[in-house]
């Protein structure tokens, strides 16, 4: 089920990247404006120029919008240095206010004045005079309203190869358009329009659109046409049906387009050469060898004109600009290009990166699948990168990283939440063979894996069933073992329950010591505790299987504490974590001693001396077999008992060797004829042997 989840995941970044949402638009159009600014088109000189109508030309020759005169004076000097073409970035679309029949409407005159400004040239027709001279493209705005505009009759003728245009480019109701007059002086008419995109960044500039079924050219593309002298613009769609448009041919150009007839403008740096002003023109500051041959864009970067558009190169620059920019791309080349196969290329990097990242992070570690994640990631970007400044093609990179991304993401967290629930069985596993404290530290500190040790005081018990061998030899093989099995778990849920580490297990012996690997400053209490435990479920169990005429061995139990050396002892090829040293032999020999005393449990001084509080009654003290100094051993009571005092009387002649140790014990046995103790120090009264050192001959 889990190699469904990079599947899941790549197939919703594919449903995604199809339906094209607006945040995934503009996350792509970032990543071709980083493009972009990263490498800007070089400027090379192209035959376009700029009559800029700027702030200082405003300055010198009065506000806009100018009378239409002066546009006619500045028109008849662009034209007389043989341009290829004047292109207005200007709408003339209302009479001109400062012609004497607009000022007669507003001036009171005497009829001799009235009869004078009415025999004065219109300025309009001055203006649809110097037009017709020469090669001029006026603009026109197309728009989108209820009562729109009609179109006035325009200039190119198209001619269609494959399906017709109208279907695939930008559709608008009607237009705003010149005067008449003027419009029917003109060469060309084009559409002043920029189709930004949510971010309000032009990054396309339409070359064709449509009003009803009428196709219109763009600014640039009619300027570009009349400049030369051409009559017709091309259409070739793609040869799929219900694809869009190939390419436009204006005149003898042809120009790759999107399927909507746009072209994606690789913009340059701005550049002074690119621009003249106006008033240097009207002036006469201009030579003709840099007019002569060109397209002259008018327009103007005046900031109270609020004529800009932003750039993708962050920034807003004049509209006028983004035309001739457009304009020198087509004359020049070096455009930029979003071919149709780039998004069935998206979609097939987001389905073999996302599917392979997902793969190899549900299969193998962080590290390696990180790798391929930044590998991926690095190649998607080369790629891109190459594809922009080799091809000047834009290659989709945002669908594939993010498929890419996302496949990571997911499937390593389902890899991770695995890698969990199977340390997790692990665990649990291995803390059936070994102690949970003891996994939990080599988990936490992976480092102590190591063969070595230090020195650490611990604690011990040491338990053993009475009886075990022949008990095991009369029962039953699988009785045996359940028996042997129910009593184990119970013991070692004990041992756990009090954070004691296991450290092993002899048939039916359990070895377990406290404070290692992780230091438990309590570890006498918890061994303590945990052996009395023991020692209270040893006895119920023995007392169940009774009550079942099953019989069962008592647990015999030694507990005591010193210094040893704990940590990691065998070779490189098994490691054993025990602890070494002699308490652990003095622990085991106590839980011996318990035959010889005729008790189950057996303590030691350094245990109790921990335990204050904790009733108990002395054993004596005792010299184990093979050790050369004795040590004081207590057999524990129950906690909630306040001692034995008639046992601690007469214990306390016997240490002080008193005569009357005999008798105190004598009197002691005739009222507790099972107790063991009791039994102990009067048959050594009676052997002769005073005092409380108790020699042990065996183990």
């Amino acid at each position: 089920m889990r190699w469904l989840v990079p599947v899941a995941v790549v197939g919703l970044c594919l449903l995604v990247t199809l339906l094209d949402p607006l945040p995934l638009q503009m996350a792509r159009n970032g990543l071709f404006d980083q493009l972009q600014r990263w490498q800007p088109r070089p400027y090379s000189p192209a035959p376009v120029r700029i009559i800029d109508i700027d702030d200082e030309s405003l300055q010198r020759l009065g506000q806009w919008p100018w009378s239409r005169t002066r546009i006619a004076e500045l028109t008849t000097r662009l034209q007389a240095e043989q341009p290829a073409a004047i292109v207005f970035d200007v709408l003339f679309a209302e009479p001109d206010r400062t012609s004497p029949t607009a000022m007669l409407k507003l001036w009171p005159a005497t009829p001799a004045l009235r009869q004078q400004l009415q025999a004065l040239p219109d300025p309009d027709a001055v203006l649809a005079q110097a037009l017709g001279s020469g090669r001029v493209v006026l603009g026109l705005a197309l728009e989108r309203r209820e009562q729109p505009g009609v179109l006035p009759a325009l200039k190119a003728r198209y001619v269609a190869t494959g399906e017709p245009a109208q279907a695939y480019v930008p559709a608008f109701s009607g237009a705003i358009n010149p005067l008449p007059e003027l419009a029917a002086a003109a060469s060309g008419l084009g559409a002043i329009v920029f189709l930004p995109d949510a971010d309000g960044v032009v990054r396309r500039v339409p070359l064709l659109m449509r009003v009803g079924d009428t196709l219109v050219p763009s600014l640039a593309a009619e300027a570009l046409r009349v400049a030369q002298g051409a009559k017709n613009f091309g259409t070739t769609t793609v040869a799929q049906a219900g694809v869009g448009l190939a390419e436009l041919r204006i005149g003898r150009q042809s120009v790759p387009t999107t399927p909507q007839g746009e072209v994606w403008v690789h913009y340059s740096e701005p550049v002074a050469q690119r621009y003249i002003p106006a008033w240097q023109v009207l002036a006469g500051e201009v030579t003709a060898s840099e007019l002569a041959g060109q397209i002259l864009l008018v327009g103007s970067s005046a900031q109270g004109l609020l004529d800009l558009r932003f750039s993708p190169l962050g920034g807003a620059l004049p509209g006028v600009e983004v035309h001739a920019q457009a304009l020198e791309q087509l004359l020049t080349g070096g455009g930029l290009v979003y071919p149709a196969w780039a998004n069935a290329l998206a979609l097939l990097l987001a389905l073999l990166g996302g599917l392979g990242v997902g793969f190899i992070a549900l299969t193998y570690g962080a590290a390696l699948s990180l790798a391929a994640l930044v590998s991926l990631l690095a190649g998607l970007g080369a790629l891109v990168a190459y594809a922009f400044s080799r091809q000047g093609v834009l290659l989709d990179a945002v669908a594939p990283g993010m498929t890419v991304v996302f496949s990571y993401v997911f499937s390593s967290v389902v890899h991770h939440v695995q890698s969990e629930q199977r340390q997790r069985w692990i665990r649990q596993a291995f803390s059936r063979y070994v102690s949970p404290n003891l996994v939990a530290y080599l988990i936490k500190q992976p480092g102590a894996l190591e063969l070595g040790g230090r020195r650490q005081d611990c604690s011990f018990v040491f338990t053993d069933l009475t009886g075990f061998t022949s008990w095991i030899e009369k029962m039953d093989p699988q009785q045996a073992v359940r028996l042997l099995n129910d009593y184990l778990d119970g013991m070692i849920a004990i041992a756990f329950k009090h954070e004691a580490t296991l450290d092993r297990i002899v048939g039916d012996a359990l070895v377990l010591m406290f404070s290692a690997p992780v230091v438990q400053t309590d570890h006498p209490r918890r061994a303590l505790n945990c052996a009395w435990e023991m020692h209270q479920f040893s006895n119920a169990y023995v007392a169940r299987l009774a009550a079942q005429n099953v019989p069962f061995g008592l647990t015999r139990i030694g507990v005591h504490s010193g210094e040893v050396i704990v940590g990691n002892v065998g070779g490189k090829t098994l490691f054993d974590y025990r602890a070494l040293g002699d308490p652990i032999n003095t622990a085991a020999r106590l839980e011996s001693a318990n035959k010889q005393f005729g008790t189950l449990v057996c303590v030691s001084k350094a245990i109790l001396r921990c335990c204050p509080e904790w009733p108990a009654r002395p054993i004596g003290q005792v010299l184990l077999q093979g050790k050369t100094q004795p040590i004081e051993v207590f057999e524990p009571l129950a906690p909630e008992q306040t001692g034995d005092a008639a046992y601690a009387a007469a214990f306390e002649l016997l240490r002080q060797q008193s005569p009357q140790a005999l008798q105190a014990f004598f009197e002691l046995a005739n009222r507790r004829s099972t107790d063991p103790l009791v039994a102990l120090h009067l048959a050594r009264l009676r052997a002769g042997q005073v005092g409380e050192l108790l020699v042990l001959s065996s183990k």
